[in-house]
C-alpha cells in the first residue's frame, strides 16, 4: 500500500525517514512532543500515535507545519509508566563516534539519527518487555558513561528526535542560516546482543535486598554427587529469588525465560549441579512448562546459555551442564 499517496516530494522524504525509523524500533504506540525552541514550551496536548497514524498525510502535514513554526519534533516508544525497552544514548559531539565499539560490545543500536552535523542520537533495544524506570535509567547511565554520551539525557523517559524534520536550535544552524535536517543514518530491526546482560546488571544495581529478605538460597550448596531436590523446596527457593530481586515489581510482565536463566546462573556460581537447577526451574518457574513443546529441551538450553554467559564473563562453572529427559546430568 502506498502510504505516500497525495503527498508532495518533501512530505514523501519525511515519510520515508519516519517510517524507516519506526520500523526499526517497533512499539504499539509512540509519545510525540512538539517543543517550541524559542519559548521552550510544549504544544498543548499529549499525543500518542501508532506508527500507522504517524505516517498518515494529515499527521505529516501537521508536524511539518509546526516544525516550520519553530517546534522541534521529539518522540519515544511509549509503555505507560514503564520504559518500553529502548534506551536513548545522546552522543553530543563525541569524536570519534563509538558506534563500532558499541557493536563489538554487543550494544548495537537499532536506530542512529544525526540530530545535526557531528551530533548523533542512538536508540538501543535492550529488552523485549517493558522495564521499570529505575532499571532503564541505570542502563541508560551506564551506556552514557561507557560511550561518552550526555549524562543529562540518560534517563528512562528521555525523548529523541524524529528523523525527517529540522533541528530548530539556533546554535545548530548551518553556515547558510538554515536549520539542519534530522537525518536517519542507520535503521535495523533487532535487539542488542548483550541487552539481557545490561538489564540483569541494572536489576542488581538499583536496589539491595529489602530488609528482612531471606538470605540467598545457598544453604543447599552441593560439592559432590547429585542429590534429588524435593519439588516443594525447589519452588520455595525459586520464589525466594523472585522476592530478593523484586522481579514482579521491576518487569511488567516478567519474561520468565530470562528470569530462569538468571537464577540458573546464580546457582551455577554456587556450584549447584544441573539436576537440581533443572528441578528448581521446573517446579518454581511460573506456569512451567508454559508453551514449551519440549520442556526438557528448554531446560537444557537454559542451562547451556547460563553456563556460556558465565564463561564469557570469566567464571568457569564446573562442567557444561546438560539435562536429559530424566533430569540427569552429563558432561
Amino acid at each position: 500500500m502506498d502510504l505516500g499517496r497525495g503527498l508532495d516530494f518533501g512530505c514523501r522524504l519525511t515519510l520515508r525517514a519516519v517510517w524507516r525509523q519506526l520500523e526499526a524500533m517497533p512499539c504499539a504506540v509512540y509519545l510525540v512532543r512538539l517543543i517550541h525552541q524559542a519559548t521552550g514550551r510544549a504544544l498543548a496536548g499529549q499525543r500518542l500515535w501508532t506508527a500507522w497514524q504517524l505516517a498518515q498525510p494529515a499527521t505529516l502535514r501537521f508536524l511539518r507545519l509546526r516544525n516550520r513554526e519553530g517546534y522541534d519534533v521529539f518522540l519515544r516508544p511509549f509503555a505507560g509508566g514503564h520504559n518500553a525497552g529502548y534506551i536513548l544514548v545522546d552522543l553530543d559531539a563525541v569524536h570519534p563516534s563509538p558506534l563500532a565499539a558499541m557493536r563489538r560490545n554487543g550494544h548495537q543500536p537499532c536506530v542512529v539519527v544525526q540530530s545535526s552535523p557531528g551530533h548523533q542520537q542512538v536508540w538501543i533495544r535492550v529488552s523485549g518487555v517493558p522495564l521499570v524506570a529505575a532499571v532503564a535509567t541505570s542502563v541508560s547511565r551506564h551506556l552514557a558513561c561507557l560511550y561518552g554520551g550526555d549524562r543529562a539525557s540518560a534517563d528512562a523517559f528521555h525523548l529523541g528526535r524524529l528523523a525527517g524534520f529540522t533541528n530548530q536550535k539556533p546554535q545548530r544552524r548551518l553556515a547558510n542560516g538554515y536549520a539542519p535536517w534530522v537525518r536517519l543514518e542507520y535503521a535495523q530491526l533487532g535487539g542488542a546482543r548483550q541487552g539481557d546482560a545490561l538489564v540483569e546488571q541494572a536489576c542488581f544495581a538499583v536496589s539491595p535486598p529489602p530488609a528482612g529478605a531471606p538470605p540467598p538460597p545457598d544453604t543447599l550448596r552441593h560439592t559432590g554427587a547429585c542429590t534429588a531436590l524435593p519439588a516443594a523446596a525447589a519452588a520455595h527457593l525459586y520464589r525466594t529469588w523472585l522476592f530478593r530481586w523484586r522481579i514482579p515489581q521491576r518487569f511488567a510482565p516478567p519474561d520468565w525465560s530470562i528470569v530462569d536463566k538468571w537464577i540458573a546462573k546464580q546457582l551455577l556460581r554456587q556450584g549447584w549441579p544441573a539436576v537440581d537447577i533443572a528441578t528448581l526451574l521446573a517446579a518454581g518457574s511460573p506456569g512451567f512448562p508454559r508453551r514449551h513443546a519440549d520442556p526438557q529441551d528448554y531446560l537444557r538450553r537454559t542451562l547451556r546459555r547460563a553456563a556460556q554467559e558465565l564463561t564469557a564473563s570469566g567464571f568457569s562453572p564446573p562442567g557444561a551442564p546438560c539435562v536429559d529427559h530424566h533430569h540427569r546430568t552429563s558432561s
